[in-house]
C-alpha cells in the first residue's frame, strides 16, 4: 500500500523515464561503453544546466507562468560575461564579477519584463515567448554595435562587433573547481556546490513572509488580494528573481562549457529547461527544488545517453540526429502534459 501510494505520488511517467535511463546505464558495459564516463557526462550536463532550470521556480510559484522569456535573463548573463572578459578579469574573480554584472542587468531586464507581464495577465506564457525571441533579436544587433575592444572577442577582420563564440579558457574556465582546489575529474563538484547554495537560499526565502506572499499569489490570487498582498508587486518580484537566476545560471554554464555563445544561441534555451522541470513533476503554478533535481537529471541523462547507446549498437554516428529527435520529443511530451505529468 505504501509503495503504491509512493508510486502514485512520484508519477508513472517519471518512473518509466527513469527506468529507461537506468536500462541504458545497465547496457553500457555490454556494448563497449564506459559506465563511469557515461555517469560523469550526465553529471557534467546536470551541473551545467540545473541553475537554469532552477530559475523557473520563482515565476511558477508566483503564478506568472512557465518562463518562456528566459532568454531575456540569459542575455543579461551574457552581458555580464562579455563585460568581465572585456575587463580582463580571470579566475574566480572574473567568474564572480560576471555573475554580479549579469545579476544587475537581470534586475533591470526582469523589472521591465514583469511590467509587461502584469499588463497581459492570462496570456503570460505566449507573450513571454515573444519577449524572449525579440530580446535575442535585439541583442544580435547590440553585439555588433556595443563598444567592446578585447581582441579575444571582436571580429579580427573588422575590428569591431563580437564573435559568435568567445572562449573563456584564458579567463574563468572551470573557475569553481580551480578556486576550490578540487580535482574532481568529470564530476562537477563546484557547480553542484553553488547549486546547493542557491537552492538553499530559495528554500529559505519561500519560508519567509515575502516568499509566502509570493506563493499565495500563485496559489490563490483572490485570497492573496483579500489579505492585502500587492499582486502586481509580487509578480514583478518573481520575474526579477527568475531573470537574475537565469543570468547567474548561464554564467555557470559558460564556465563549465568553456565558451560564451552569443547571437542566436539563447533563442531556444527556455524550452529544454521548461521540459526538464515539467518532467520533474512541476505544474504551471507549483514547482519545488526536488522537481528541478529530478527533472534535470532525467532530461539531461536521456539526452546524454541515448545518442551514445544507439551509436554503439548500430555502429554509425547519428548522435546529432538522435539528440535532436530525443530533445524535441521530450520537450513536446513534457509541454503537452504540463498539467498532469
Amino acid at each position: 500500500m505504501i509503495i503504491k501510494r509512493y508510486i502514485k505520488s512520484f508519477g508513472w511517467p517519471r518512473i518509466i523515464i527513469g527506468l529507461f535511463l537506468l536500462s541504458m546505464y545497465v547496457v553500457c558495459p555490454f556494448i563497449g561503453l564506459d559506465l563511469k564516463s557515461a555517469l560523469g557526462d550526465t553529471f557534467v550536463r546536470f551541473g551545467m544546466n540545473v541553475v537554469l532550470v532552477l530559475s523557473l521556480v520563482p515565476m511558477i510559484q508566483a503564478g506568472t507562468g512557465l518562463n518562456f522569456g528566459m532568454p531575456l535573463g540569459v542575455e543579461a548573463g551574457l552581458l555580464g560575461a562579455v563585460i568581465s572578459i572585456e575587463l580582463g578579469l580571470v579566475g574566480i574573480t572574473g567568474f564572480v564579477v560576471a555573475m554580479i554584472i549579469g545579476a544587475f542587468f537581470g534586475v533591470i531586464f526582469g523589472w521591465l519584463y514583469g511590467l509587461i507581464l502584469n499588463k497581459v495577465k492570462g496570456g503570460e506564457m505566449m507573450i513571454a515567448t515573444y519577449i524572449g525571441f525579440s530580446s535575442v533579436a535585439l541583442m544580435c544587433i547590440m553585439w555588433l554595435i556595443l563598444p567592446f575592444k578585447s581582441p579575444d572577442m571582436i571580429w579580427a577582420y573588422g575590428g569591431e562587433g563580437l564573435r559568435t563564440t568567445v572562449s573563456v579558457e584564458n579567463y574563468w574556465y572551470r573557475a569553481l573547481e580551480k578556486a576550490l582546489h578540487i580535482k574532481s575529474g568529470d564530476f562537477p563538484i563546484g557547480e553542484l556546490l553553488i547549486f546547493a547554495i542557491i537552492s538553499s537560499i530559495i528554500w529559505i526565502y519561500f519560508k519567509t513572509r515575502s516568499g509566502l506572499a509570493m506563493k499565495a499569489v500563485g496559489t490563490n490570487e483572490k485570497f492573496a488580494k483579500a489579505t492585502g498582498i500587492n499582486i502586481d508587486k509580487e509578480r514583478i518580484k518573481s520575474v526579477i528573481f527568475s531573470s537574475v537566476l537565469a543570468a547567474i545560471g548561464i554564467v555557470i554554464y559558460q564556465q563549465s562549457f568553456g565558451f560564451v555563445q552569443l547571437y542566436l544561441a539563447p533563442f531556444y534555451m527556455a524550452f529544454p529547461a521548461i521540459a526538464a522541470i515539467l518532467i520533474g513533476g512541476a505544474s504551471v503554478n507549483r514547482a519545488t527544488i526536488v522537481n528541478v533535481i529530478i527533472g534535470t537529471f532525467l532530461f539531461q541523462g536521456i539526452l546524454t545517453m541515448t545518442p551514445s547507446v544507439v551509436n554503439a549498437i548500430i555502429k554509425t554516428d547519428m548522435s546529432e540526429t538522435i539528440r535532436i529527435i530525443v530533445s524535441n520529443g521530450m520537450i513536446l511530451y513534457a509541454l503537452t502534459r504540463k498539467g498532469e505529468i
